[in-house]
């Protein structure tokens, strides 16, 4: 019987070896497991913190998109001027509500920080242009009219009182206060704040003392009559300056934002002459992959709008290049892009340059008369050769805004430092 129970002792030890190393087993796995959930639960905290952090930085949608519609106005606008300028506006045959609203306008825009944007009542805003009368006002756009005004604490501001009316009105005013709320340039006219009470909508802007580019191009247009005034230098910084507000707008800001209004009216310059961009209430949120497009309706003014974009309804990047493009030929030859009262043949600007851009002989018999003696061929060839490029019918050979800023930087520098070491680099004919 004790020989029995002796050699039944190892094999009891060796259950009890079994069970406890299957007990340690056990206790890691159940270990590991915890950890697993810890860390999935973790990862959940983290990502629900960043997608808030992201819907903090997105733009709303845009009525019509699914979210709620806008108050309806409850009282009638005030009766302003109505001129508008001329306006492509028709439906294009690959315009559709998914990819004209909702889609892109519940896309993030990424920037690099926010700033605080006033509400004004309408109160202030009347008592700051004087009642909105004629004496203040400083110009006429396509959305409405611009007043000069002064805010009760001194400042000098534009105010634009829209007037497009419904639904299409609405929008524009709000996708301008939600882009300028957000993107900071100092290529971009800064917003300081806006007023949206009854049926008023208005938008209160940095002044900017000179106005638009447009009337100092074609001073004998307005006014006061006679040639232009700006210099060379100063056209070629206010090309640089412009083109670095688009390459803003297309490559620091994810998806980019197309201006679809890029024009020389949409230009504005400060007291010294330094330009910023303009007038976005027909901006569009773009694709957010290489090569892609978003539909919408054809909207834009006669002159500036890519071919592509008219006849397809097709948008992206490529479109703004463009009527950079154009807005570059308008400081090269001081012509308007569309005048039909002139010879057949030169009514429209970029069929009548494109042939001669490239051409260093015929360069010149292009550049407006007013800047005869400012400039040296070599730089004239290449700005001519760069606005060749954006005003390409083809939008695959047009360059990026990146592409154009670095091509004009050297020039502006390279003319900066002449004239430093030399105040008199004028020349009483184009310098070889």
């Amino acid at each position: 019987m004790s020989d029995a129970s002796a050699g039944g002792g190892p094999g009891d030890e060796y259950k009890r070896e079994e069970s406890v190393a299957l007990l340690v087993i056990v206790s890691l796995a159940a270990l590991s497991l915890l950890s697993l959930i810890a860390a999935f639960a973790y990862y959940c905290y983290i990502t629900r913190k960043v997608s808030r952090r992201q819907q903090s930085l997105s733009l709303p949608k845009r009525s019509g998109s699914g979210s709620p519609p806008a108050p309806p106005p409850r009282g009638p606008p005030p009766p302003p001027p109505h001129h508008h300028q001329q306006q492509q506006g028709k439906e294009s045959p690959s315009s559709n509500s998914a990819s004209d609203g909702a889609g892109a306008a519940a896309m993030a825009v990424v920037v690099a920080g926010e700033r605080g944007v006033q509400v004004f009542s309408y109160r202030q805003l009347h008592a700051a242009t004087g009642g909105f009368g004629r004496a203040h006002m400083v110009g006429q756009g396509s959305f409405g009219a611009v007043y000069r005004g002064v805010l009760s604490d001194g400042r000098k501001v534009a105010v634009k009182l829209m007037d497009r009316p419904g639904k299409q009105g609405e929008e524009e005013f709000e996708m301008e206060v939600e882009l300028l709320s957000r993107l900071r340039s100092p290529y971009l006219l800064g917003l300081i704040g806006h007023c949206s009470e009854g049926g008023h909508r208005l938008l209160v802007y940095e002044f900017m003392a000179n106005g638009g580019l447009q009337e100092h191009l074609y001073p004998n247009r307005g006014s006061c009559g006679g040639i232009s005034k700006l210099d060379w230098d100063i056209r070629m910084r206010i090309a640089l300056e412009a083109a670095k507000g688009l390459e803003y707008l297309h490559e620091r800001v994810n998806p980019p934002v197309i201006h679809r209004d890029f024009k020389s009216s949409n230009i504005l310059l400060d007291k010294d002459f330094r330009a910023r961009v303009s007038d976005f209430g027909l901006a569009k949120l773009g694709s957010d992959r290489a090569g892609g497009h978003v539909s919408t309706r054809v909207l834009g003014t006669q002159g500036y709008v890519a071919p592509e974009y008219a006849l397809t309804g097709h948008l992206t990047t490529k479109s703004d290049v463009y009527s950079y493009g154009v807005v570059l030929l308008e400081l090269l030859t001081g012509r308007v892009p569309v005048d039909m009262k002139r010879p057949p043949g030169e009514g429209v600007l970029v069929n009548w340059a494109l042939p001669m851009l490239t051409d260093r002989e015929k360069v010149v018999r292009i550049l407006d008369p007013a800047l005869e003696g400012q400039y040296s061929l070599k730089d004239a060839v290449q700005v001519a050769a760069i606005a060749a490029m954006c005003v390409q019918p083809e939008a695959d050979y047009r360059p990026l805004m990146a592409d154009v800023v670095q091509s004009l930087v050297p020039l502006v520098k390279n003319r900066s430092a002449q004239k430093a070491c030399n105040p008199n680099v004028q020349a009483s004919k184009p310098l070889d």
